[in-house]
């Protein structure tokens, strides 16, 4: 009682900066709630399936979703283009493929599912490792083959590896990883876990003659597998149409259904993946064609406008950007003003409460930041030791020899 009189009895001010935590308390528990309060957004174009029912186009978010969605594009976006840089100054050797176009894919399906369901792609695989968890420095490193990369910088830009976020990688045969893709769905189906593999190819990789054998065996046997066909209509140098009869490739599976999506919106790839796990865990296999686009050519060698015009490239990023149409509809549905769009804290990782208060920090900006640095920290990562060609090859403890070309003489032991 005698405490709640000196409360009663103290001053204005000090009364005033007692309850100025509690206000901001108040109002940061409401923004909070404000973060999660649903929003019902409608996809860009409907569904079309084959053998199916498509999902609705209605698709359920939030706030701080669509905000996520922003700075996570970007931050894919903001990496490409740097890789795009050290690709040019000789630090990225080899081949290197980048996915800037296609974000909407990659952040679309990261949020329709969790880590212990498995993604395996092919070697435009940077943004499908950056959504699995993997870091920037990882990223980079990796890309200039540094001990600090994601396979340890043995793999480069094709083979970027994260078991522990079940990504099982790219891979650099084209199309070769989709029966391995089938092969994680089989092994879910045997531990019977709940869980669904997404295993991604391209419209180039849509001919191959071993992804329809393992689709029919995914077919046969029921296994929770989702083949997602990211058709960027540019197999290489070549459009879709002069190499495909049938460029419907969500049809391609005939006695598999399939369902067509726009890749370039990343509320309409999550309805979708979300649908295709529900659908997969209980029938089996189903194609996803997620119609995208890739800015930059098939690889670094390839200056991408040859075969096609750069009136067309300019269009698309108008009218069909990811990150552009994220930031529209974030402004249509009053989440943010354009302004407020602009600042972000990096402390409080794009809480609603950041739209709400007085910002500090451009989310590009920022994101711009956070690449450089991690640029700078990755090209200090020194490069693996020449003994590194010799390890992760066999399993380990097993004493294999290596011998010279008669095999008269034991040159080494491999680890």
């Amino acid at each position: 009682m005698m405490a709640l009189n000196r409360l009663v009895s103290s001053s204005s001010s000090s009364s005033a900066a007692l309850l100025r935590p509690l206000s901001a308390l108040s109002r940061s528990l409401s923004a909070a709630a404000a973060a999660d309060a649903p929003i019902t957004v409608e996809t860009s174009v409907p569904f079309v399936g084959h053998n199916c029912e498509p999902p609705s186009r209605s698709v359920s978010t939030t706030p701080a979703e669509l905000l996520s969605f922003f700075r996570d594009m970007a931050q894919m976006r903001r990496m490409e283009i740097a890789a795009d840089s050290l690709y040019k100054s000789k630090l990225i050797r080899g081949f290197c493929h980048l996915y800037d176009g296609q974000e909407a894919v990659a952040v679309g399906m990261e949020s329709a599912i969790t880590k212990k369901d498995c993604i395996i792609t092919a070697y435009r695989d940077h943004c499908i490792f950056l959504g699995r968890g993997g870091t920037l420095v990882e990223a980079f490193s990796e890309l200039m083959g540094r001990r600090a990369g994601c396979s340890k910088g043995k793999g480069g830009s094709m083979h970027f590896y994260k078991k522990d976020g079940g990504f099982y990688g790219g891979h650099g045969i084209v199309g070769a990883q989709v029966p391995l893709g089938c092969g994680l769905a089989f092994g879910q189906k045997y531990v019977k876990d709940g869980t669904v593999t997404f295993a991604m190819y391209g419209d180039g990789a849509a001919n191959q003659g071993q992804l329809f054998e393992a689709l029919n065996m995914a077919a046969l046997w029921d296994l929770p597998a989702i083949l997602v066909c990211e058709n960027n209509h540019y197999g290489m140098g070549t459009a879709e149409w002069r190499a495909a009869k049938s460029p419907a490739y969500y049809k391609r599976g005939d006695y598999v259904p399939g369902l067509k999506v726009d890749g370039m919106d990343a509320l309409a790839v999550k309805q979708a993946c979300k649908f295709a796990k529900e659908y997969a865990l209980q029938n089996g296999p189903l194609i996803l064609e997620m119609d995208t686009y890739r800015y930059h050519g098939h690889s670094m060698s390839d200056p991408g406008s040859t075969y096609r015009t750069r009136d067309e490239i300019s269009g698309v990023r108008q009218e069909r950007d990811p990150i552009e149409r994220m930031r529209k509809l974030i402004l249509s549905h009053d989440v943010a003003t354009e302004k407020e769009l602009k600042f972000c804290s990096r402390e409080q990782e794009l809480h609603w409460s950041c739209v709400l208060w007085l910002f500090s920090h451009d989310i590009e900006k920022e994101v711009r930041k956070e690449v450089d640095e991690a640029v700078a920290e990755a090209k200090e990562s020194p490069m693996p030791d020449p003994s590194e060609l010799f390890t992760d090859v066999y399993v380990k403890g097993y004493g294999v020899e290596v011998f010279g070309a008669d095999r008269k003489e034991v040159r080494g032991v491999l680890p």
